[in-house]
């Protein structure tokens, strides 16, 4: 549709065929870039205010997207034998791309007030001290017993993992490995160190992720 209605540079004329290659080769380039940048971000920037996010999210994006569409457009309209597009002429492109990929990412992603995680406190708080008022971070398997990883401390309860993970609902998480589940929620980024991937938690716990579990993690966009 977008060959067939637009031309990307008004002053250059292209075939259809030249059309179509230019738009499938932006919107290829735009996931493999929006991809990119989400690591970047999700890496360097987790505990970054939301502002400041987006503007690295935008930076990183002008930074890989415009280079390589205007690399693009150069191969493509110089084998025309057309002058291709100056730099400058193919940024807008590049900043188009990165406001509106700003503006419609998931609202998900931003973190709940106190009184939304409030209003969604697990069953397995109650095993807590009835003064604790914070964040569950993970769950470890520490011998015959659970080890809950809180804002407030560290919590050793008498359970099995899988009725302790059970009793974390309707909190989201995933099991990491074996003896790890982990807030969806506390998770700042991922890490890796001598060839093993581990994740990264607000409170700078890094929780190992084993290959039985990895497909899963990356399937649903943790890792």
């Amino acid at each position: 549709m977008l060959a067939s209605a637009f031309q990307p540079f008004p002053a250059i004329d292209l075939s259809f065929a030249q059309r179509l290659v230019f738009w499938i080769g932006v919107l290829s380039l735009a996931l493999c870039v929006a991809r990119i940048a989400r690591k970047v971000t999700h890496t360097y920037f987790a505990d970054a205010h939301f502002s400041w996010r987006d503007t690295a999210l935008v930076l990183v994006i002008l930074g890989l997207f415009v280079p390589s569409l205007w690399l693009l457009s150069y191969l493509l309209i110089t084998v025309t034998g057309q002058q291709a597009p100056g730099f400058l002429s193919v940024a807008p492109y590049g900043a188009l791309f990165a406001t509106g990929l700003v503006l419609v990412r998931e609202h998900s992603q931003t973190e709940p007030s106190e009184e939304e995680v409030a209003s969604v406190a697990p069953r397995l708080a109650k095993r807590l001290p009835d003064t604790f008022k914070g964040q569950i971070y993970r769950l470890t398997v520490r011998d015959h017993a659970v080890e809950v990883v809180t804002s407030e401390g560290i919590f050793t309860i008498r359970s099995r993992f899988t009725d302790a993970i059970a009793e974390m609902e309707p909190v989201p998480g995933h099991c990491t490995h074996r003896s790890h589940w982990v807030v969806d929620a506390a998770i700042a980024g991922t890490e890796r160190q001598s060839g093993k991937t581990f994740v990264r938690l607000k409170n700078g716990d890094l929780v190992p992720v084993s290959r039985k579990y990895k497909p899963m993690l990356e399937q649903d966009g943790i890792l």
